[in-house]
Order: C-alpha cells, then sequence, then structure tokens
C-alpha cells in the first residue's frame, strides 16, 4: 500500500473512531504558551540546544524554537518543555 494511501486510512480511521489525530498519525504536538515556552510532544529528539536555539527531530521534519535565554524545561520521551523568551518557532522539512 503506498504511503500516501495508508495516512489517509490511518486519517479516516482516527476521525470516525474520534481518536487523537496526532497520535494516531505519529504527528508531533506543539503548544506555544504566550512568548514564554513551548511544548513539544510525540518528539523524536533533541538535535541542538544553545540558550538562542532549540532543534527537535519531529515525524514531519525539524522544529526550531528560537530565542533568548532559552532552557530545557522538561526532557522526557514523550514531551519537551522549553523556557525563555521565544521569538520564533519554524517547522522545516
Amino acid at each position: 500500500m503506498p504511503r500516501e494511501s495508508k495516512k489517509r486510512l490511518e486519517y479516516l480511521l482516527a476521525h470516525y473512531l474520534e481518536l487523537p489525530k496526532d497520535l494516531v498519525l505519529d504527528l508531533p504536538r506543539v503548544t506555544i504558551i504566550g512568548d514564554m515556552q513551548v511544548f513539544v510532544e510525540n518528539h523524536r529528539g533533541i538535535i541542538e540546544y544553545t540558550p538562542e536555539r532549540v532543534r527537535v527531530s519531529t515525524s514531519l521534519g525539524e522544529l526550531y524554537i528560537e530565542g533568548t535565554g532559552l532552557a530545557l524545561r522538561n526532557i522526557f520521551p514523550e514531551e519537551i518543555g522549553v523556557d525563555g523568551k521565544i521569538r520564533a518557532v519554524t517547522l522545516l522539512e
């Protein structure tokens, strides 16, 4: 089965069974709270961490979090939390 067809089938299954699509489709969930915090669920690990940039691997590509005074609040297999002055959050495929 082609990858596109499989993803479409998984999407429809999640929709009809009312399951969270981010979990069924292995999609990242990014929650931004003001300009102070970013939470990334369903990640695949940290690629780079500096006080100005955090790069996180996801199933869709790399998530760039840019700002000043960035600090990792928590690192769990299912979630990463970043605190600091958030300037930009970008997803690069």
